[in-house]
């Protein structure tokens, strides 16, 4: 639109300019013509019939003169006015002879030259002309001047016609360059605009993914280097994006196997460290000492791999619902009374059978001890767990804490793998990995997750899930 209008302005403005100088040259040239015409034979009337003239003439001689003048023009437009001294005729009677100005009249009587003037005379212009007669005296061998004046004024109409005419030509003619020039600029319009469109659909479908997206190139003009210059970065990328996606692939598929070959000795350790533990009692306290920290060094690991095979399975996709429609409320207690965190947590649940949901048991209570764990270990009590119905048939839950919240920097990354936002704490029991699984738990759900700061201190960690839902393909059923 930007390029039409453009067009189309500078079009115009050629088109007005162009035009306002033609039709000023040709008004000049119409209007010139006409005058020079009306005053050569102006001339050539006076200098025929002034001889003929008797001296000092009378009125009625110079009447007769006044329509032997006007007479010359067959078409009896012209209307002429003779003075002589205080004496004045008219080839019309009575006729007033209005458009005769005073500015013209001292001019003829200042100069022998024949003088002109335009006069706008009511609804129409005029031609006015003015001349003194002059005989030839032989005896004194000089022109000398008769006292004669003579007057002719002649309605502009044909001329105004033509300027009309001109005028409306010249309209035509812009027009039709305007029409020329908007079918010009769109054409330019789809030359110019048909390959960045392209560049913008390629751009957009590799925003969106199709990497393998290429421009045809055509040409050798900036938009054609610029369409090479694309192919070139697009390929770039698709490889770049292949190589990483493959270190990616890698990288999961390693995680997967070392979690998978860590489970068989971790299940002997376990099983040794249980014992160990049952006899901690009867050994000298240094062992003991040893026996406790192996013990907890590997539950914790123990718990790390379980996290790695769970993340390791949304990684490829199979993780798989088992949904079934349960007491929501009922649910979170038991989370709660599973972990001895039912003195610990102040909650706000509805009564029993009051919210009811189809989600999968495990995975829900998964999501919930794991913001619960959470906010017990870095928050600071009072924590609440407190579960309603929102808008759109969701089911919310809220975990608040009294803690000194999460700074800023670090809310956008809390959901993320193996991120801890104080580097002093890298030897916790957390894996870094349960916030992330609670968000890959909740995705599946088809619900959110989400982590803010309480305006009167401490964090809040608010789930929403949809209470029913149909399975998706590859789910199981309860």
């Amino acid at each position: 639109m930007r390029l039409v209008v453009a067009f189309a302005l500078v079009t115009a403005l050629t088109a007005a300019s162009t035009g306002a100088l033609t039709f000023r040259e040709a008004r000049t040239g119409v209007l010139q013509q006409s005058q020079d015409a009306v005053i050569k034979l102006l001339r050539t009337q006076v200098g025929r019939l002034a001889p003929a003239l008797a001296f000092p003439p009378g009125e009625s001689e110079l009447r007769r003169f006044a329509v032997d003048v006007a007479g010359a023009e067959p078409s009896g437009v012209w209307r002429v006015m003779v003075d002589y001294g205080d004496v004045s005729a008219t080839s019309v009677p009575d006729d007033p002879f209005e458009e005769l100005t005073s500015a013209l009249r001292s001019a003829v009587d200042s100069s022998s030259a024949t003088v002109f003037q335009r006069v706008n005379s009511g609804d129409h212009t005029a031609l006015v002309v003015g001349m003194s007669v002059a005989y030839a005296d032989s005896a004194a061998g000089a022109t000398v001047a008769s006292g004669i004046q003579v007057f002719l004024t002649v309605p502009q109409t044909t001329e105004l016609a033509y300027v009309d005419a001109l005028v409306a030509a010249v309209e035509r003619a812009t027009v039709a360059a305007l029409a020329l020039a908007v079918l010009l600029a769109l054409l330019a319009a789809r030359g110019v605009l048909r390959p960045v469109r392209a560049l913008r659909r390629a751009t957009r479908s590799i925003a969106e993914g199709r990497l393998d997206t290429r421009l045809a190139v055509e040409g050798s003009d900036e938009l054609a280097d610029l369409s090479h210059t694309f192919n070139e970065t697009a390929a770039a990328l698709e490889e770049s994006v292949a190589e990483l996606r493959g270190m990616e692939a890698r990288a999961r598929r390693f995680a997967a196997d070392v979690s998978h070959e860590l489970r068989t000795p971790l299940a002997a350790m376990s099983a040794v460290t249980d014992v160990l533990d049952e006899d901690a009692d009867r050994l000298d306290p240094d062992t003991a000492t040893a026996v406790r920290l192996i013990s907890e060094e590997t539950v914790k690991l123990a718990r790390l791999v379980d996290d790695l095979m769970e993340i390791s399975r949304f990684d490829a996709g199979a993780a798989v619902l088992h949904l079934d429609e349960i007491d929501l409320a009922e649910s979170l207690r038991r989370t709660l009374a599973a972990r001895a965190w039912t003195d610990l947590v102040d909650t706000d649940l509805p009564p029993p059978d009051a919210l009811r949901g189809r989600v999968d048991p495990r995975r829900l209570d998964v999501v919930v001890a794991n913001l619960v764990g959470n906010a017990l270990r870095h928050g600071a009590q009072p924590v609440r767990l407190r579960l309603s119905e929102g808008t759109g048939r969701l089911a919310v839950i809220e975990v608040l804490d009294s803690g000194p919240g999460i700074p800023d920097s670090v809310l956008p990354h809390v959901f993320e793998r193996f991120y801890k936002s104080d580097a002093a704490r890298t030897r916790t029991e957390g894996s870094g990995l349960g916030l992330a699984i609670t968000a890959e738990n909740v995705r599946v759900h088809g619900g959110t997750v989400r982590a803010a700061n309480r305006p009167e201190g401490g964090a809040v960690f608010t789930v929403e899930l949809p209470l029913y839902r149909d399975e998706l393909p590859g789910e199981g059923g309860s």
